[in-house]
């Protein structure tokens, strides 16, 4: 039998070596491979202590929680506790993009903005977000706080857009769209027009309001995603 030594020490007391790692090899070729108990144990505490230190490196956001309150959001009186892993903070990410890059998420200024195009840009983000959704493993929804931040995602949708979208923007729409076809408004601007809607104040006000939770949601969205 051939016999490889790959590391050996030498013992005071006997004045004998002893092999801490040893490969042989037989007469068939086969290999035998051996580690002395003290290498096995000097591996574990390293590997231990490997694990330990990159821990107590890691950034302090990965450890926080955050609390949501969803008062702030217009979807009643609970506050919700999170410790988001990576993928929650891959939903925020999708989302307060969607919600940074379109109306929805910014400042409504009634000057300037038609009310047509808002509505349309909360459409469109009811269609992608039902796809972000859609598009998380179902085990990672298992998780209780991935599941939390859809079921909020979902809820700012179901509760936050749509009352508003139902009670207001059939009859506006029909209503801007009549007043876009009369010669009598060729030459006013369309901000101008939106204004004469017969419940322009009423609706105005609910749309702000919309407007200011879903600014309130894409913040939180951004702390889950930056850590702040």
């Amino acid at each position: 039998m051939l016999a490889i030594l790959v590391a050996t020490v030498a013992t005071t007391e006997l004045n004998k070596s002893v092999n801490l790692i040893e490969l042989t090899l037989s007469d068939s070729l086969d290999f035998k491979f051996h580690a002395d108990s003290l290498v096995v144990s000097g591996i574990g505490v390293l590997v231990v202590l490997i694990i330990f230190f990159r821990l107590i490196g890691l950034p302090k956001r990965f450890w926080k929680s955050y609390e949501i309150n969803e008062a702030e959001l217009g979807l009643g009186d609970q506050k919700i506790k999170l410790k988001p892993n990576l993928t929650d903070q891959q939903i925020a990410y999708k989302i307060w993009v969607e919600l940074s890059t379109r109306k929805i998420g910014l400042p409504i200024d009634m000057s300037n903005d038609l009310i047509s195009e808002i509505y349309d840009s909360w459409f469109n983000f009811f269609t992608i977000t039902r796809e972000l959704i859609k598009d998380v493993p179902v085990q990672k929804f298992r998780r209780k706080d991935t599941e939390q931040i859809i079921r909020l995602s979902i809820e700012v949708l179901n509760l936050g857009i749509r009352p508003h979208l139902t009670l207001w923007q059939a009859r506006f729409r029909r209503w801007y769209e009549n007043q876009l076809k009369l010669e009598v408004n060729v030459n006013i601007h369309p901000q101008d027009i939106q204004r004469m809607f017969p419940q322009y104040n009423e609706l105005e006000r609910d749309l702000l309001e919309v407007n200011k939770k879903l600014i309130n949601y894409r913040q939180k969205m951004y702390e889950i995603i930056t850590g702040s």
